[in-house]
């Protein structure tokens, strides 16, 4: 099992800066990389931001630019730096971790971040 668990979320201006993190704890060995999704209220859950065990990187498209996906190996911590916030970043943000043999998917239990106007 892995448990994840986010910090860093808040209230910031449009325009603002926020930085995520998201500890791991557990088979931390299984995982194959670990990213970062986010839901705002009535939409659906959202891809933003993933890094593999490699430490490729790839992000959704409506944050390319402005975040930025890191990770620090001994911490066993992953971070998501968000720049040049928007109020249409509002969403509760999921830490994300997965496994590929056998397909296994771990989430956190989430950290609400608000960008007001």
């Amino acid at each position: 099992q892995v448990q994840l668990v986010e910090s860093g979320g808040g209230l910031v201006q449009a325009g603002g800066s926020l930085r995520l993190s998201c500890a791991a704890s557990g088979s931390i060995f299984s995982i194959s990389g670990m990213g970062w999704y986010r839901q705002a209220p009535g939409k659906q859950r959202e891809f933003v931001a993933r890094i593999t065990s490699s430490g490729s990187t790839n992000y959704g498209d409506s944050v390319k630019g402005r975040f930025t996906i890191s990770r620090d190996n001994a911490k066993n911590t992953m971070y998501l730096q968000m720049n040049s916030l928007k109020p249409e970043d509002t969403a509760v943000y999921y830490c994300h971790a997965y496994r590929l043999e056998p397909p296994t998917n771990y989430w956190g239990q989430g950290t609400q971040v608000t960008v007001s106007s």
